[in-house]
């Protein structure tokens, strides 16, 4: 017989679909949910309805889980969950009303990189409250909120500087549904799941053009290669983009109906500008700001990204999908190389 797992009082800042599906995964561990929203009508729906509408549609959240819309009310948290959209993150952190969160473990399961800044989770996180880094934890991995909310086996990474926190979140997470690796490398997993966004949004144009499987297949080889690049040049380990926070991440954000990224790169493709689609979205597509990061990121180590490059020029400068990818595919041939 198995021990008895420890529960925890846990806080998650963001009642979006990840932090709410997440409250239903730690709800079935027995943990302690407090789950923070900063609208209203999002909060009196979780409590009385015991649903999210909005964010994660037909699925029953259990009676459990207590929303708030006072951050101070999570102040009791062994464990904070940043589940805040990343170019929000950094205001909510200096919020006058947030609890102590630096003595405790802080995981995020944001996937992005801050604009102007070009800092990853980690760094906003710990430059904002000055974490110590190894109490940092980022989960991340091939996870669409909607399957794991359904309890569709979904197996991701947890990542910390911490091998130690590491294992405690994925014991703290970890259920017969939602299967958890380790893995000490932050900002393999960071640039990994920040990425893979962009390169989600190329494959929508490719769905929106009605281009073929060679295309996207040469995208998100290609694109992987980039990432990987990328990601070693600002010290990742290269094999953590063979994982589940590199290959895996990208290959289901490319390929799901599911991912807000690929349908936002699947309207541009069908002729709709940037602006239509994020007036007509109720949720933030990350990509759309990481490839601007990325962009700059990558130009200031000095890394070679065409397909992130042409992606800018698309999101930011209003250039032809058919131009970006005729000038990628006459580009000077070389020989295959990833980093």
């Amino acid at each position: 017989m198995e021990p008895k797992k420890k529960t925890y009082k846990i806080g998650i800042l963001g009642a979006g679909g990840w932090g709410t599906a997440l409250s239903i995964t730690l709800n079935d561990n027995h943990h302690s949910i407090k789950l923070w929203t900063y609208e209203d009508y999002i909060a009196d729906e979780i409590n009385k309805q015991h649903t999210n509408s909005i964010f994660l549609n037909g699925v029953a959240i259990p009676e459990n889980v207590i929303a708030t819309t006072k951050i101070s009310e999570l102040k009791d948290s062994d464990i904070f969950v940043i589940a805040i959209p990343t170019q929000h993150i950094r205001s909510v952190l200096k919020s006058k009303n947030l609890p102590r969160i630096k003595d405790k473990i802080i995981l995020s399961v944001a996937k992005g990189i801050e604009k102007n800044t070009l800092m990853r989770v980690s760094e906003v996180i710990t430059n904002t409250i000055r974490l110590p880094f190894e109490q940092f934890v980022i989960l991340t991995g091939p996870s669409h909120a909607e399957e794991v909310a359904r309890k569709q086996p979904t197996t991701v990474v947890a990542a910390s500087e911490s091998i130690s926190n590491a294992k405690e979140i994925q014991t703290i997470f970890m259920t017969p549904y939602f299967r958890i690796y380790t893995t000490d490398d932050v900002i393999g997993c960071e640039i990994g799941g920040s990425l893979k966004n962009v390169i989600a949004i190329a494959a929508g144009i490719i769905d929106g053009l009605k281009l073929g499987d060679n295309t996207k297949a040469a995208l998100i080889t290609r694109g992987l290669a980039e990432i990987t690049r990328l990601g070693v040049a600002i010290g990742a380990n290269a094999i953590t983009f063979s994982g589940l926070s590199g290959l895996g991440d990208l290959f289901v954000t490319c390929n799901s109906k599911l991912s807000r990224n690929r349908f936002v790169g699947e309207e541009i493709g069908m002729g709709k500008s940037v602006k239509e689609i994020q007036k007509s979205m109720e949720m933030i597509a990350e990509g759309i700001y990481t490839t601007e990061s990325a962009y700059f990121l990558a130009k200031k180590h000095n890394v070679e990204v065409p397909i992130i490059e042409q992606m800018y020029h698309i999101l930011f400068k209003g250039k032809k999908p058919s131009k970006a990818i005729e000038d990628l595919m006459t580009r000077q041939s070389k020989r295959e190389w990833w980093w």
